[in-house]
């Protein structure tokens, strides 16, 4: 999935990755999350990422003219879940719209984890 986005002097294509990328950089900006994870599915591994792995942690999908985002994290500990969950909702919605001009339409946050 590739973002189009057209104006007077030609016509900007941000990629995949890209998005993924300033998705995975705003989630981390907000406190009470650890890192990204990774899933695999096969077996139910989590397998935890650095900063240089950050779209592995992120899944996009196009839903019409705006996209889904799916998050996967791991949390500190005594941090309130849903109070993290609502930060980082807000901060990717409002990062991604703000620095590629694509629409949010929802962000699902899976809690993979907890760490002290």
């Amino acid at each position: 999935m590739e973002c189009k986005i057209k104006n007077e002097t030609g016509t900007i294509f941000i990629t995949e990755d890209v998005m993924m990328k300033v998705v995975g950089y705003a989630a981390l900006e907000c406190y009470g999350i650890v890192a990204m994870s990774s899933k695999r599915a096969k077996d139910g591994f989590v397998e935890w990422l650095g900063r240089e792995n950050l779209s592995k942690g992120v899944q996009i999908r196009a839903a019409g003219d705006m996209i889904d985002v799916d998050l996967f994290i791991i949390v500190e500990y005594g941090i309130s879940i849903a109070e993290v969950g609502k930060t980082i909702e807000d901060t990717v919605r409002y990062k991604l719209e703000s620095m590629t001009g694509v629409k949010v339409r929802k962000v699902k946050i899976s809690v993979e984890g907890i760490r002290v």
